[in-house]
């Protein structure tokens, strides 16, 4: 399972054709599940053709369209865009394992608020409450930072919702000019918030990259609003968690000039149903 963002379908007004690019990760890499953000201008259909991929697409009337791309083996029961107004839609697909049905959403929240970010938090995870799937996972760019930095098992729970690392943030932070800062700042200026992640942790899930690192930025476009920050996500019912085999943020030359993020792939023991 894959998420990310490959900003603008992989190619800037000004900027270089990044999708050969992107094709090269994805094929190196090989997700059986891609969740993409900032789909606009991409043929979606031909990218997930080339990959051996099956597209599910969600189209938005403020930002840009998500999708999920699935790989034929595995059975899918249900697919759908999640009737909300998220800013960036949100897409959902259910599969068949053989643990049972996982169902998969992918999304990105909104950049320029955090109480807007809340709300869609809560969206999400009335979502995939509603899948009625013990098996699910939450992917995207949820353009908020963690209510903590550092976690010696890897898994949180909502308890720690409370333990954040202020410096670490802090130091994050500092770098950004304040338009960009404000994003992540609650409305008193001084406040980080991470008031959506918690309530995703709150629902039950759990972070499964919180100590993977940074995903941005990486070495394309040298964006302001970036300093060395996680924004995107893997969340998983604690159930899907018991399968993981492993998680990591890809920092490859190729991510480095594919976008302004970086991916994160989780491997997990599930197989499609025989």
């Amino acid at each position: 399972m894959m998420t990310w963002n490959i900003r603008n379908g992989g190619q800037d007004r000004h900027g270089p054709d990044r999708r050969t690019l992107l094709a090269r990760v994805v094929a190196a890499h090989r997700p059986d599940v891609l969740a993409l953000q900032e789909l606009r201008g991409l043929d979606v259909a031909r990218f997930a053709s080339d990959a051996g991929l099956t597209p599910h697409l969600a189209r938005s009337p403020f930002g840009q369209p998500v999708a999920l791309l699935v790989h034929p083996r595995w059975p899918t029961t249900a697919t759908g865009p999640v009737r909300r107004p998220f800013h960036h839609a949100a897409q959902r697909v259910t599969l068949s394992t053989d643990a049972g049905p996982l169902a998969v959403l992918s999304t990105h929240f909104y950049p320029y608020r955090g109480g807007r970010r809340l709300v869609e938090a809560g969206w999400a995870a009335a979502a995939l409450r509603r899948s009625r799937a013990d098996l699910a996972l939450l992917a995207g760019d949820l353009n908020t930072l963690a209510p903590y930095a550092d976690h010696a098992d890897g898994v949180d729970r909502a308890d720690r919702a409370d333990a954040v690392d202020r410096a670490d943030h802090a130091r994050s932070l500092a770098r950004l000019a304040p338009a960009y800062r404000r994003r992540h700042l609650r409305r008193d200026g001084r406040t980080v918030d991470t008031r959506a992640v918690a309530r995703l942790l709150a629902s039950g899930l759990v972070d499964l990259a919180a100590t993977a690192g940074p995903t941005v930025p990486t070495g394309y476009g040298h964006t302001p609003e970036f300093a060395e920050m996680r924004l995107d996500y893997l969340l998983a019912t604690p159930a899907l968690a018991a399968h993981l085999v492993d998680v990591q943020v890809i920092r490859t030359p190729d991510t480095h000039r594919a976008s302004d993020h970086h991916p994160i792939q989780a491997t997990f023991t599930l197989t499609p149903p025989t």
